[in-house]
């Protein structure tokens, strides 16, 4: 079963037990899927779809910081329910351990051996990583990988 399947599918189950909270979140995202693929005019592939939900959730944590700044605990409560709504559509993350052996691997395939190499490195690591681990991270790892 496609991700967008799974959705369809689930908004179907939340509508039915009537939980207004997934079954907005869910909407959102399908809308969000359909924006992009009206953007791109073209129907979206699976890891396609995974970065999207990835973009919301990222947005999503952004909005959960700029409420508690203001003092709006009912708004970070609601937001960050629907992360872990969000969340739950995403493949199961990568460990640590999984993503360093990864990293390594990349390394010595593009044989890379400074700082200056972290483009090439970071090329050849996010296709095999796939969506299941935050870009942002890997390149933390992979940037104390390449520090002397």
């Amino acid at each position: 079963m496609s991700l967008e399947e799974r959705l369809l599918e689930e908004m179907k189950q939340a509508l039915k037990s009537n939980d207004k909270l997934r079954l907005s979140t869910i909407r959102m995202i399908r809308s969000a899927l359909k924006n992009k693929e009206i953007e791109l005019r073209r129907k979206l592939e699976e890891d396609e779809v995974i970065k999207v939900i990835q973009v919301m959730v990222r947005k999503g944590e952004e909005s959960v910081a700029q409420f508690q700044t203001g003092g709006r605990m009912d708004l970070v409560e609601k937001e960050n329910k629907e992360i872990d709504i969000l969340k739950s559509f995403l493949p199961q993350s990568l460990s640590q351990e999984e993503i360093l052996k990864m990293i390594d691997q990349s390394i010595q395939e593009t044989q890379a051996s400074s700082l200056k190499d972290l483009g090439k490195v970071m090329k050849s690591v996010m296709p095999k990583i796939g969506g299941k681990a935050d870009g942002k991270w890997v390149n933390q790892l992979v940037k104390e990988r390449l520090s002397p």
